[in-house]
């Protein structure tokens, strides 16, 4: 029964993504949220911003449908809606990257503080899924890639957890993924992947919460790493390579794993497919490091 509840569920969150996104890209059309080309940037041509419309639309209406069964989804809804709000108005004119953070943070303490986590592992846990928030949007420069390692984390979710909102996230993703790759005709924008980092982050906190707070400091910390896997680990070199160059962590570049591997590649598909690969291997390494704890 179990297995036939998935299967539904994510059949008709992959259904929403892949009949909701024209309308996004059409919205973008109208409203002129478009992400134009830079030297900053891989594609030479403009194109819609704001495909992560429908994905916000959508957990939402999931959120809605289940928050009497589980009323805990109201501060991730709450959270989420804040993370994709600020990214949306950021793909219409651009905002202070100090401004986001703080909205991630905001939006991260509605998720972690009602849990009531002891002190160190809640600071922990917040930290990490601010992070997580801002580094899927870091990650998120070629054709695909921040929708595949979404999906592919979510489906982590599924093997540890059982989660119907694992497996409803993943495959809202897959339709969307199908407007984005290989040939993209829309873009997630800053509102799209920043709702993904934080929308796996929370959904990750939540299931793993009776396991978290078991668990000494130095194994919560590579758990976490572990799971964050190539979106954290990238943003983390990112951070630590322009604090060295004596630039802001936030100064854009194009020094991070996807460009470097585009360039080595010359493919940006072959691209997307070694960091999902890596990703995978850090969900394994995550998910065996789970059931050794638990």
């Amino acid at each position: 029964m179990l297995n036939v509840r998935l299967f539904l569920v994510g059949l008709a969150g992959f259904f929403w993504g892949g009949f909701i996104t024209p309308f996004s890209i059409k919205l973008a059309r109208s409203y002129k949220i478009m992400d134009h080309p830079s030297a900053r940037k891989i594609h030479a041509v403009q194109m819609p911003r704001g495909a992560g419309l429908g994905l916000w639309a959508g957990y939402l209406l999931w959120a809605l449908s289940i928050v009497e069964l589980a009323p805990e989804v109201r501060w991730s809804a709450t959270g989420a809606t804040l993370v994709f709000f600020c990214g949306y108005l950021d793909d219409m004119q651009s905002q202070s990257p100090f401004l986001r953070l703080a909205a991630h943070f905001l939006a991260a303490s509605l998720v972690v503080f009602p849990m009531q986590l002891p002190p160190l592992t809640a600071f922990t846990c917040l930290a990490w899924l601010t992070g997580v928030t801002s580094a899927y949007n870091l990650i998120d420069g070629v054709n695909g890639l921040c929708t595949s390692l979404f999906i592919a984390s979510s489906l982590a979710l599924v093997f540890w957890g059982t989660s119907l909102e694992g497996a409803m996230m993943a495959c809202m993703a897959l339709g969307v993924l199908c407007w984005n790759f290989p040939a993209a005709q829309t873009f997630l924008g800053d509102g799209g992947s920043t709702l993904l980092g934080f929308l796996f982050a929370s959904n990750f906190i939540r299931i793993t919460a009776r396991l978290l707070v078991r668990l000494q400091i130095h194994e919560l910390i590579l758990l976490l790493l572990l799971f964050g896997g190539v979106p954290v680990l990238d943003t983390l070199i990112a951070f630590s390579r322009r604090i060295l160059e004596g630039n802001s962590p936030f100064y854009p570049d194009k020094k991070h794993f996807h460009h470097l591997l585009t360039r080595l590649t010359n493919s940006p598909s072959w691209t997307v497919l070694c960091l999902l690969s890596l990703q995978v291997l850090f969900l394994i390494g995550g998910l065996t490091v789970c059931f050794r704890l638990s």
